[in-house]
């Protein structure tokens, strides 16, 4: 017969969610570990600019960040900088940002996540595209019979192989260590885009080729002229050159 679970056994967790809510929900905090998601590595300095603290404060809201597991730092010469400590922090930053942009029913719907509409348009979410741009490719993908993607999880189909591996991506060896696909609700389209690795070779294939450039100083990502005729002929996605 099932015994029930004693209360206490569920304490741990439930003590380190509140812990962890409560890191996130420090307006200062949250602002600094915004600004992380492009993937980049921050200064306590450029950090504390970003919250408008102090860089005393900055460092004391870095080291609880950092002693909680949410935030890696690593030493460079006579610099100290902080990242976001892996993409499971970045997806769950994600999930809140989607979550707090989420309009109350009774009340007029709002266009959801950033307002600026070149970040609207794309952008990176940690490691991988994000934005219009990235669930366009997602829809193609697998209105193609490319890719398999559902509520948990997706695959590659053998189509989808060969695509990739023409594309400039190989997909044979996942690394075992990291999904190798996921969907990932994207915060200002309410639709899923692909993260994972999967997700993060794509950005990096796109880099590479200069279909998309980083505008300076954040996430955003600029379709170039390029980069319009390849998403067009490669993926069947029409975006409007931005750079």
């Amino acid at each position: 017969m099932l015994r029930p679970c004693p209360r206490d056994a569920a304490m741990p967790s439930i003590n380190a969610l509140a812990e962890t809510a409560a890191l996130v929900g420090d307006p200062a905090r949250a602002a600094m570990l915004a600004a992380l998601m492009d993937g980049r590595a921050l200064t306590a300095t450029e950090l504390a600019a970003t919250a408008g603290i102090t860089p005393q404060t900055a460092s004391g809201h870095l080291a609880r960040l950092t002693a909680a597991g949410l935030l890696a730092m690593e030493r460079q010469g006579r610099h100290r900088y902080h990242r976001l400590a892996s993409a499971t922090v970045a997806r769950m930053l994600e999930g809140i940002m989607a979550v707090a942009g989420t309009p109350a029913p009774a009340r007029p719907l709002h266009p959801f996540g950033p307002r600026d509409a070149a970040m609207r348009a794309a952008r990176t979410c940690y490691d991988h595209l994000a934005g219009r741009l990235a669930v366009a490719l997602a829809d193609a993908m697998v209105a193609r019979g490319l890719l398999d993607l559902g509520p948990d999880g997706g695959a590659v189909t053998p189509a989808g192989d060969a695509f990739l591996r023409a594309f400039g991506i190989g997909v044979a060896r996942p690394d075992r260590g990291r999904v190798f696909c996921r969907p990932c609700l994207d915060w200002s389209e309410r639709r899923p885009h692909i993260a994972g690795q999967l997700g993060a070779a794509l950005c990096t294939r796109c880099l590479d080729l200069g279909w998309v450039r980083r505008r300076e100083g954040g996430r955003t990502l600029l379709v170039t002229p390029e980069g319009a005729r390849g998403f067009q002929e490669t993926f069947g996605v029409t975006v409007p050159a931005s750079a």
